[in-house]
This record gives structure tokens, C-alpha cells and sequence, in this order.
């Protein structure tokens, strides 16, 4: 990866939990003064959907921070180290908590007529994308450790060839 390449990527990578923390400090508090305002009609439960905003946020955060390593371990040679799994399976973790949090917030909006239910179905559909993130994750991480394998392979008949000559 080039220095451009790391570093477009890693201004992109600020901006974005740069937004994420003004989402985290404006508006969830936003959120929580227009949810109060609803009707008791339409009222759905507050509390479980600002919590399960903050947390989605904070998955979000930690996948871009994850990132953000493993960027800079391409960036020094790195990444093809048993270090890199750590940050990977991190990753894997908040994008499966993150699609679990959808569907809990798909379960609080289905009952009752707050919500039409084609809004619940497309909330749904996001949990599906984002766990189908999760496997693509997954199946990258198996690439890289196939990867790693392959780089200690090399390295021991290097170090084979070395002793012969």
C-alpha cells in the first residue's frame, strides 16, 4: 500500500469517527428530545432504541479503529502476523453485534402501529447486510491466515537455502 494510498485512507477513516462522536454528542440527544415529543399513540420504547443507537455507533467506532491498525501494520510490513487476527476478529465481532443490534431494534419496532411494517422489514434486511458483512470479514480473515502460513513457509526455506549456500 502506498503513503498516499494509507494516508487518503486514514483521512477517510478520521472523518468518519469524527462524525461518529458528533453523533455520539449532538444527535443521540436530538434523537432522545424528539422521541419524548411523540405522541403516546405512536411512542415506541426510548430507552432501548437510544441505547441501541449508542451501541451501534460504538461498533462503528471500533471497526474503524481496528482498521485503522491494520492500516498501519500494511503500511510497516506487518500485517502477516498472527498480531493482524486480533484486530480482525475484533472486526468480526463488532459487525455481528452490530447486525444483532439491528434485529433487537427491528423487534422493538414491529409491535404495535408506530411503524408500518415495511419499515420493519427493511430494518431486516439491513441486519442481513450487515452480518453478511461479518462472513466477508470472516472469509478475509481466512485468506489472511492462509496468507501468514504461506509467508512462514517461505521464511523457513529461505532460511533452508540460506544454510545450504
Amino acid at each position: 500500500m502506498g503513503k498516499l494510498t494509507a494516508l487518503a485512507l486514514r483521512a477517510v477513516l478520521g472523518v468518519l469517527l469524527a462524525g461518529s462522536v458528533f453523533v455520539e454528542a449532538v444527535m443521540v440527544p436530538l434523537l432522545a428530545a424528539d422521541l419524548e415529543g411523540l405522541d403516546t399513540d405512536l411512542a415506541f420504547p426510548r430507552t432501548p432504541v437510544l441505547v441501541i443507537t449508542v451501541l451501534g455507533v460504538v461498533a462503528a467506532q471500533i471497526v474503524l479503529v481496528c482498521v485503522w491498525r491494520l492500516v498501519t501494520m500494511v503500511r510497516r510490513g506487518t500485517v502477516f502476523s498472527h498480531a493482524a487476527f486480533r484486530y480482525v476478529d475484533v472486526v468480526i465481532g463488532a459487525f455481528t453485534a452490530a447486525a444483532v443490534l439491528v434485529f433487537v431494534l427491528g423487534c422493538f419496532l414491529a409491535p404495535g402501529e408506530a411503524v408500518a411494517p415495511g419499515v420493519v422489514l427493511l430494518v431486516g434486511g439491513v441486519g442481513v447486510a450487515v452480518l453478511g458483512v461479518a462472513l466477508i470479514v470472516l472469509v478475509l480473515r481466512m485468506l489472511l491466515a492462509q496468507a501468514v502460513a504461506r509467508d512462514a513457509q517461505a521464511a523457513q526455506m529461505q532460511a533452508e537455502l540460506d544454510e545450504v549456500i
